[in-house]
């Protein structure tokens, strides 16, 4: 069998992306309300709280910093989206 009849599948160049890359709006929010529901739970003390509260607290901050960047960053994508399309509209208008 010749080289050219092997189909190959081996994906060297893949490159693994963030867990939070395809969240989308509503995945950030979930991410923020988890966040805030754990940081409500290490404030009580609730069974599963450290000993030492500063690296739950730390935990859920990175937790809610990632959806409230993540949401922000897809709403900032859907405005410049919408605005671009408006863009579009006017100049075919315009002509």
């Amino acid at each position: 069998m010749a080289d050219k009849d092997i189909e190959q599948t081996d994906e060297r160049g893949h490159i693994p992306g963030v867990w939070w890359e395809g969240l989308g709006t509503w995945g950030a929010i979930a991410l923020i309300v988890l966040g805030g529901v754990g940081a409500v739970w290490f404030f009580f003390r609730l069974p599963g709280t450290p000993e030492e509260p500063a690296s739950g607290y730390y935990g859920v901050s990175k937790v809610i910093a990632i959806g409230l960047v993540t949401v922000g960053c897809t709403l900032l994508g859907r405005r410049r989206t919408r605005a671009a399309a408006r863009k579009e509209t006017n100049e075919r208008e315009s002509a």
